[in-house]
């Protein structure tokens, strides 16, 4: 980080949340015929407002001013991203502020999909590949779309993105309009089960770990609480996310209660849950 440089807490400079579709999870037997396929970036979600480049929960990203020079008045819906593992340099450098100009020059904004066009998404593919193309800029890209037939051959996709180092792929409803609600029209594909929580509280250690963290106490969205004690290095179980934040976990599966089962740390969000 440069001489000077803080990173920008998450919350600073907030405005009013974007409404934007969210993902469900993917099931065996549901119809691919009506899906497009797309990789699931592995960065952080942000919303061209027609003036402000912002986050899912409305903050405001402090890109370089010709990292959205002439982009459009009309919004756009993307992923601002590094490349494929290095999800750290990209959460580090737009939260920068002041903004680093040498690391956004290595930020991707990959657009996939315009909010307020009227269209389904396969009438939107073509219209966002022509907004990227008017905005004619090497760090502004379009998505790729693409079919595929039955489940063996997505999941022989999958496999082959999170070998090539992907975090997994996504499937678009072509038939969709753009809704602001968590539906089938939007569906995220992995490799294993992850979700979103809130931290509540510190729990301390014992043995090997006494005087640091011993666990999370996290809550969900819908208000389920439960401890999140694996997953951890030695420095984060020295300097814990803060209560308050957001984390990612990956789990196998839910207990009758409704708690995640073999729930295990994998980082902090950088962005809260709507």
């Amino acid at each position: 980080m440069a001489l000077g440089a803080t990173a920008l807490p998450l919350g600073a400079l907030a405005g009013r949340a974007p409404a934007l579709m969210l993902a469900a999870r993917y099931r065996p037997g549901i119809p691919l015929d009506a899906y497009w396929l797309s990789e699931k970036y592995d960065g952080l979600r942000a919303y061209w407002d027609g003036t402000r480049l912002c986050t899912r929960s409305g903050d405001t990203l402090p890109a370089p001013a010709w990292f959205t020079a002439g982009w459009p008045a009309d919004p756009m819906d993307g992923e601002l991203w590094a490349g494929r593992g290095r999800f750290e340099e990209a959460m580090s450098t737009t939260r920068q502020q002041p903004p680093h100009e040498e690391r956004w020059r290595r930020i991707r904004y990959m657009v996939f999909d315009l909010p307020r066009h009227p269209g389904t998404f396969t009438e939107r593919i073509a219209a966002y590949h022509g907004v990227v193309s008017r905005i004619d800029q090497a760090w502004v890209r379009a998505a790729p779309q693409e079919r595929v037939p039955n489940h063996a051959a997505l999941m022989a996709r999958l496999h082959r993105m999170v070998k090539d180092g992907g975090e997994g792929l996504m499937l678009h409803r072509g038939d969709a309009p753009y809704r602001a609600l968590r539906s089938d029209d939007l569906l995220k594909v992995k490799t294993h089960e992850d979700d979103e929580a809130r931290v509540v509280a510190h729990l301390p250690g014992q043995g090997r770990h006494t005087s640091r963290l011993g666990a999370l106490l996290v809550e969900t969205p819908a208000g389920l609480r439960f401890r999140l004690g694996t997953g951890f290095t030695d420095a984060q179980r020295q300097h814990p996310p803060a209560v308050g934040e957001w984390v990612t976990y990956r789990f196998r599966g839910h207990h009758a209660n409704g708690v995640p089962r073999f729930a295990s740390f994998v980082r902090v969000h950088p962005d809260a849950p709507r």
